[in-house]
């Protein structure tokens, strides 16, 4: 079992904000949300571990 990392693992967060940011601009928001959800089964996908994908969104429920 992996746990999840929640601390940055990115050379450059700024730029992969930037680049999130920048992937949304010009979308409606349905488009947005198609493309939040494509990126979150492809990263998920690449993790591949269902503990992990578990613990991310229990931990991005508890904002909510």
């Amino acid at each position: 079992m992996m746990d999840l990392i929640t601390t940055s693992q990115l050379a450059a967060p700024d730029a992969a904000y930037n680049m999130i940011v920048d992937a949304h601009r010009g979308l409606d928001e349905k488009d947005s949300a198609v493309l939040n959800a494509r990126l979150v089964f492809l990263l998920a996908n690449h993790i591949g571990e269902l503990s992990v994908l578990e613990q991310a969104i229990a931990l991005a429920k508890e904002e909510l």
